[in-house]
């Protein structure tokens, strides 16, 4: 594997399945691409089993390491599905706890899934930052949610947010040895995206920016940024955010015959929104590519398949 993909992609995931997957009135204010849709809970839990299982299917078809993580019915967490929001694991083996917006969405920490990563996937905890105790004083850093980092340039991209403190996006840059690039970025209305994955996706060799969402000056700099990291740099509209093709990840493989590669994993919506000159950009600049139908989740959770992998790093032994 070449040195930047393996430093900006990791070949493992946690992933949670989710008990009780529905619409969640606590996250919906800050959240515009939710929508609340009228069928039983039962079959709204069912139906998004049914997308998370195969688009873990899809991932282990193609040789990632995939821990599922199961939640539990009790207390109700409806969106468990979106792991990365609570918890980020890095190569050096720091484990980031970060603070949530929604107080049903708190009940997702789980340390006990971290644990499990060591049997499951040779990922041992050597440090955890907890920002969690933020939450008191009403200030939010939703994981990679809020952050979308640059692990090659060390670069924290963030848009500010009701769940993306300036100040907490710095504090975590510092502990991480990580440069910080805030900006402001706003949907159709006027309001501030609610996450930074939804507009900005970085890979190893290109990136997806909506660069009309952000102010000329922000938006100058944030392209000149992804730019200088001699990544292609794919521009997308706010239409396009609204079908998560802002939303994608990429990650790392091996095959006996092909050795190292890499996959970019999108969602069906998102796949069907780039242009054809687009999709063949984003397409050579891996090895192949994953579209994953996972249309409720994101039509009521609000968030796509970048939101339901938390990565897992090779950490040290």
């Amino acid at each position: 594997m070449g040195a930047n993909r393996a430093l900006q992609c990791s070949s493992a995931v946690l992933m949670v399945r989710p008990a009780r997957f529905g619409f969640n009135p606590e996250t919906a204010a800050s959240n515009d691409l939710q929508q609340q849709i009228a069928l039983p809970a039962v079959q709204l839990a069912a139906q998004a089993q049914a997308e998370f299982d195969g688009y873990v299917n899809a991932l282990r078809a193609e040789g990632v390491a995939v821990y599922v993580a199961e939640d539990s019915a009790e207390p109700s967490k409806p969106d468990a599905v979106f792991p990365n929001n609570w918890v980020s694991l890095h190569s050096d083996g720091t484990v980031v706890l970060y603070p949530m917006l929604a107080p049903n969405r708190r009940l997702e920490r789980q340390m006990a899934f971290i644990k499990a990563l060591e049997p499951a996937l040779g990922f041992r905890c050597q440090r955890l930052l907890d920002f969690t105790h933020h939450e008191r004083d009403g200030r939010f850093l939703e994981g990679t949610g809020s952050l979308v980092l640059d692990h090659v340039r060390r670069i924290a991209y963030a848009n500010r947010s009701a769940r993306t403190d300036e100040g907490l996006v710095r504090e975590w840059a510092q502990a991480l040895h990580y440069e910080a690039m805030i900006f402001d970025a706003l949907d159709e209305r006027g309001a501030a995206y609610y996450h930074t994955n939804v507009l900005l996706w970085i890979g190893t060799r290109c990136a997806v920016l909506c660069a009309e969402a952000l102010p000329p000056a922000d938006r100058d700099a944030v392209r000149a940024s992804l730019r200088a990291g001699g990544r292609e740099l794919i521009e997308i509209d706010r239409s396009a955010v609204r079908a998560f093709a802002g939303n994608l990840l990429e990650l790392a493989s091996w095959d006996e015959a092909l050795g190292d590669y890499s996959l970019l994993v999108m969602s069906s919506s998102a796949r069907a929104a780039f242009s054809p000159v687009q999709y063949a950009r984003l397409s050579g600049s891996v090895d192949s590519v994953i579209v994953a139908p996972v249309p409720l989740i994101e039509q009521v959770g609000g968030g796509s398949v970048r939101c339901m992998l938390a990565e897992v790093p090779q950490a040290p032994a």
